[in-house]
Parts: structure tokens; C-alpha cells; sequence
């Protein structure tokens, strides 16, 4: 049988906006990794504008900035993670984590269900 997989997915919203979900996470965990917004979109093949624009609704939603930038020019730009934008992270893996320890034994019984192979051709 193929592996079952179950992936939660969380978000938290502020309002209307949503302060951090898994794109989000995603996004600061590349600019943790890369030093840029740029370096970050490209490898979540995501353009820079949209890039900005989570950075800017997590700043906005939290009560201090997820990221800190720097304007480009002779000695480049950048951008980085804060010490409290880690902590929004580290929090934010960690709900994640428990989320898909908690269903883990109703995953087994769903996988039960399932057929012994994955469709073929188109699934959406």
C-alpha cells in the first residue's frame, strides 16, 4: 500500500487576515536561510511581490516585525528574520507538530479505507 500521509493544515487569523500559515512559515523559514526576500521567493518559486506582501501582513498582524530589511544599493540589500519572528516559527512548527501527533492513530484507521493504490491520470 502507499504511504498515508495526513498534513494539517493550520492557519491563525487576526481579523480578516491571516497572521501565519503554512506559506508564511514557509517564507520566513527561506529568508532565515537565504538573508533575502528575493533569494526567499525564488525558492518557493513565488514572485517577489507576493513575497512582500505576506512579509508585510505578518508585520502588520503581529505585535512586533517577523522580518527586518535592509534597502539594496552598493552593499546590497537583504532581509532577516527577527529574534521574535523566530519565535513566531519555532511556535508556529510546534502547533504543527502536535497537530499531526494528534491524528495520528485516526490517520491509520482512514488509511484502512483506502484503496492499495493511488489514482492515476488527473486528480484534483
Amino acid at each position: 500500500m502507499s504511504q498515508v500521509k495526513a498534513r494539517p493544515r493550520i492557519r491563525v487569523q487576526l481579523g480578516a487576515a491571516f497572521a501565519i500559515g503554512p506559506g508564511k512559515a514557509d517564507l520566513l523559514q527561506a529568508i532565515a536561510e537565504t538573508g533575502s526576500i528575493s533569494g526567499a521567493a525564488r525558492r518557493l518559486n513565488m514572485s517577489y511581490r507576493r513575497a512582500w506582501l505576506l512579509i508585510d501582513t505578518m508585520n502588520r498582524c503581529f505585535r512586533e516585525p517577523v522580518v527586518d530589511t535592509a534597502t539594496g544599493g552598493k552593499g546590497g540589500g537583504g532581509a532577516q528574520i527577527t529574534l521574535f519572528g523566530k519565535a513566531v516559527l519555532k511556535c508556529y512548527r510546534a502547533m504543527e507538530a502536535r497537530a499531526t501527533a494528534s491524528i495520528l492513530k485516526l490517520t491509520l484507521v482512514l488509511s484502512r479505507m483506502l484503496r492499495k493504490t493511488p489514482p492515476t491520470g488527473k486528480v484534483y
